[in-house]
């Protein structure tokens, strides 16, 4: 991606807390009006799961943008997990214990409810698949995993050191922990990224973490880039 001329806000993990990106993306507007160019909002993945209204995430996502806006939304572990259960992949048991549960909830179906009806477990998962819409499940199967810049890496969790952006591993971009954070001082970009909670995003090496645990916190993060600087913005402000 050129970032000539951009004005860029990367948004982290929303993991289903539709006010909180509504009230940032709010914030967001009002911010941009003192800047000219081109304006991305860039969604770090994780909208579905934990927290209560991962449906009208995902519609917000796919309606436009805020006006005078582009938006780019990468893939987390939990959308990909989500298409893993509705492909036969991961058990249902598993997907439901990773949030899954309060996304059911979020599309009117009560799984438990479910299980206790059908008692067979197919004719529950087929009700279970029935109940998203093909319309969500086919946005999240095109999300892309990475963006990067001449300076800059937007990604889900983080990148696998010493190895070329091109040959990453996507299972690395969506779960990656400890190896990336213990080279985060010879990363050669910086790396705009969430997955991992933090209190308040600091610059670690080269290296920041966005995710503020809106779920449980009722904060939602955006960094503001505008050439080298960068700015946080918060749904509580």
């Amino acid at each position: 991606m050129d970032m000539r001329d951009t004005i860029v806000y990367a948004i982290g993990d929303v993991h289903g807390c539709h006010e909180e990106l509504r009230a940032l993306e709010q914030k967001i507007e009002l911010d941009a009006q003192q800047f000219r160019g081109r304006k991305i909002i860039i969604m770090l993945g994780d909208y579905i799961d934990r927290g209560p209204h991962s449906r009208r995430v995902v519609d917000h996502l796919m309606a436009p943008p805020p006006r005078g806006f582009q938006r780019v939304c990468l893939v987390g572990n939990h959308e990909v997990a989500l298409l893993l259960y509705l492909d036969g992949h991961l058990s249902r048991e598993t997907w439901l214990g990773y949030g899954g549960r309060e996304t059911l909830f979020s599309y009117g179906v009560d799984p438990d409810r479910l299980i206790s009806l059908y008692g067979s477990s197919a004719q529950a998962d087929a009700r279970i698949r029935e109940a998203i819409p093909a319309s969500h499940v086919d946005f999240l199967r095109t999300l892309p995993v990475m963006v990067c810049s001449d300076q800059f890496v937007f990604v889900h969790a983080g990148i696998r050191p010493g190895i070329a952006l091109e040959a990453q591993d996507e299972g690395d971009l969506l779960n990656i922990r400890e190896e990336f954070f213990e080279a985060a001082h010879q990363l050669d970009r910086w790396v705009v990224h969430g997955h991992t909670i933090v209190d308040v995003p600091t610059l670690d090496g080269r290296r920041l973490d966005i995710d503020t645990g809106a779920f449980q916190t009722g904060r939602l993060t955006a960094l503001r880039i505008v050439g080298k600087y960068g700015r946080l913005l918060s749904s509580r402000d």
